[in-house]
């Protein structure tokens, strides 16, 4: 290949990206390093999709945020990965005087400053109102000591929300958002973690960082607790406006870890999940699957209508109009749906689709069993659709009615067919045409002055209620000039039988009330 028409190639950007999607990263690292043109080219490729793997040092190192503020604009999708370990054990908090457990409550706060690796340093600006001392960046001087003297430096970098912010402010092309938090043991799930705390310093900076392109979402998997500190209304941070970043995701994806759900199990993470669903408003393509060994849990999308959620509200002593009843989901966007290891019934089946039958267009069902009902009765109300809420479901538009009908026309001369010059009588016939248009336009010209002036005279003298609403210098131009050329003719042998009529107009254009 020659170098005019490598050049050629190279410029055209779908060869160039088709090649670039088929080489492997060693090769795009090499290809980079060649020259700035090949340079930012391939950068788009090389950093579209990151993996990061959240450690104590990885939005706190100042050369990796430098870096990543260099290529986060070539950022489309981001994997982060939140391993579940020892290292993410939070022992209770002691006193090391009396030994009793002491109380944290975690406030998020972001730095306006430059994240440091340091937790001890105090954030600025941040004084004390009643002593007037300067406070620790956990509250107090004191709970500061006791954090960083017994919890790992792991701790630290996850309370650290504004580096998590400007990690995400460096990626403001991002569409895909993938979070994993594998490996939890059945043991932990009630049990505070580091996790759960860089889940809710991510959740506050997806939220507070300018992600105007961010679109999908992705949790695979997620442990059940998980969802509580990513939930934008009842989670740690919450504000008024915090569902407003929520609202542009239109694809989102949840593998959740499943343990028993039965009658007299936990089922708050059932709710946890309810209230986190209803945040997507916009929802285009849902996909939902339980993990674990063995074990099915419900679908999330007919939790309104679980028996054993509805059985626990029931139960509850408060008053019947207060017990707090779950309300069905509704995704008015919602166009493809994929359920997975699952069980339900019938009915809830049935229900959900006759209330989605308008926008969904794909629904899929992976090992799910029903507990009630067969698959006719939960599919019966997809396929009693009438023929127009079928097509406007499945997006099938009829072709418009084209309506034909005959119209008669006539075609005229052309004008390379009509005569050149015309005879002497049609010239004749024109000139007669136009002279009786010109007459029979004077004539009512003068017909007109005729009654205007007699109608001005005839209110002037009889009507004097309604001079108010009068336009009087137009009526006394008008009258002036109708007296001038009656006078003229006057003149020429009219005078003395039209003598008294010049004189009343006479009289009438010098009146006070026309000056």
């Amino acid at each position: 290949m020659t170098s005019h028409s490598f050049s050629k190639f190279w410029s055209t950007d779908l060869t160039r990206d088709s090649l670039l999607s088929l080489l492997d990263t060693p090769t795009l690292k090499s290809l980079r390093l060649v020259n700035r043109a090949f340079a930012a080219t391939t950068s788009r490729q090389l950093f579209r999709d990151v993996y990061i793997t959240f450690r104590s040092s990885t939005f706190t190192k100042p050369a990796r945020m430098a870096a990543l503020e260099r290529i986060g604009w070539n950022i489309r999708s981001v994997t982060f990965v939140i391993n579940h370990g020892a290292e993410m054990f939070l022992p209770p908090l002691l006193d090391p005087l009396t030994g009793e457990e002491v109380c944290f409550v975690f406030t998020p706060c972001v730095r306006t400053t430059t994240p440091t690796s340091s937790p001890t340093a105090p954030a600025s600006g941040s004084t004390s109102a009643a002593a007037g001392e300067r406070q620790g960046v956990y509250g107090t001087w004191e709970m500061t000591d006791l954090l960083v003297k017994q919890y790992p430096p792991l701790f630290h970098a996850a309370m650290n929300v504004s580096s998590f912010v400007a990690a995400l402010t460096h990626m403001p092309a991002l569409r895909h958002l993938k979070v994993s938090c594998a490996g939890q043991e059945s043991t932990h799930r009630y049990r505070r973690s580091v996790v759960d705390y860089v889940l809710s310093s991510l959740r506050i900076a997806i939220e507070q960082a300018p992600l105007p392109r961010l679109e999908a979402l992705s949790l695979t998997p997620i442990h059940p607790g998980g969802i509580q500190y990513l939930c934008p209304m009842a989670g740690i941070g919450s504000l008024p406006n915090s569902c407003r970043r929520w609202t542009q995701i239109r694809r989102l994806e949840i593998h959740m870890d499943t343990f028993p759900f039965d009658k007299g199990q936990a089922t708050d993470h059932l709710k946890l999940l309810h209230s986190y669903l209803q945040a997507f408003r916009s929802l285009r393509d849902f996909k939902f699957r339980w993990v674990g060994d063995g074990h099915k849990g419900p679908s999330p999308l007919s939790l309104a209508t679980e028996p054993a959620l509805c059985e626990l509200a029931a139960r509850s002593q408060a008053c019947p109009k207060t017990r707090h009843y779950l309300h069905p989901l509704k995704f008015p966007y919602l166009q493809y749906m994929v359920l997975g290891n699952a069980v339900l019934d019938a009915s809830q089946v049935s229900d959900f689709l006759t209330e989605h039958r308008h926008s969904l267009l794909e629904f899929d069902f992976e090992q799910v069993s029903l507990r009630s009902g067969t698959w006719d009765d939960a599919l019966a109300p997809w396929r009693t659709l009438s023929s127009a809420e079928y097509d406007a479901a499945w997006g099938e538009k009829q072709p418009a009615e084209v309506e034909v009908m005959e119209v008669p026309f006539v075609l005229g001369p052309s004008p390379e067919e009509s005569p050149a010059t015309s005879s002497p009588e049609q010239h004749s016939k024109r000139r007669k045409k136009k002279k009786k248009k010109r007459h029979a336009r004077t004539t009512e010209v003068a017909v007109n002055n005729d009654l205007f002036a007699s109608t001005a005279a005839m209110l002037l003298e009889e009507e004097p209620v309604h001079r108010g609403s009068l336009n009087f210098r137009t009526l006394r131009e008008g009258l002036s000039n109708w007296a001038r050329s009656k006078a003229m003719f006057w003149g020429h042998g009219h005078s003395h039988s039209h003598g008294s009529s010049h004189d009343y107009l006479h009289k009438a254009v010098q009146s006070p009330i026309l000056v």
